[in-house]
């Protein structure tokens, strides 16, 4: 089996793996990094988003072999030194996330475009995320907490249910 040296969040790993073995395998099975999800397995669905070099890039169709030099990074290391990225920051504070599950991929899209993009519009927004799907519908929130992240406007998500007093 050959072995591949792939640089991933900054540093880098050996693994043994067939020239075939989808990136998103490599990253959860083999290093542990358990945040990129397996959505669809045929690059549709987006929840499998890693950054390749700072483009987003759809680690289940993506063989190890491919990756060669190419700098991945992943929901792992998008936070810094200083703490949370700017998105997360944000989808937190929108409670953009229901299940859950297809928000790393989200956002690692998001920060993709704002790393081109430091001011977004709606239909940037909707171009750059467009094949990102989450089956619980927080599209609105999404919009919302990359505006917020990108310091375009104040949060504009409102949670319809009223809060509970006592």
């Amino acid at each position: 089996m050959p072995t591949y040296t792939i640089n991933v969040n900054g540093n880098d790993h050996e693994l043994e793996a067939e020239a075939d073995m989808p990136l998103l395998w490599a990253l959860r099975d083999t290093l542990g990094l358990i945040g990129t999800k397996f959505g669809c397995g045929i690059a549709q669905c987006g929840a499998c988003t890693v950054h390749l070099n700072g483009a987003p890039m759809r680690s289940c169709s993506l063989p190890v072999s491919a990756v060669g030099k190419q700098a991945v990074r992943t929901i792992e290391g998008l936070a810094g030194d200083q703490g949370l990225h700017a998105l997360q920051e944000a989808w937190i504070e929108q409670d953009v996330a229901q299940c859950g599950y297809c928000q790393a991929g989200q956002i690692m899209s998001a920060a993709a475009l704002l790393a081109r993009n430091a001011k977004p519009t709606d239909d940037d927004i909707d171009a750059a995320m467009a094949g990102n799907y989450c089956r619980c519908g927080t599209y609105n929130r999404i919009r919302s907490a990359i505006q917020s992240a990108a310091g375009n406007r104040q949060a504009q998500w409102v949670n319809a249910a009223p809060e509970i007093q006592s």
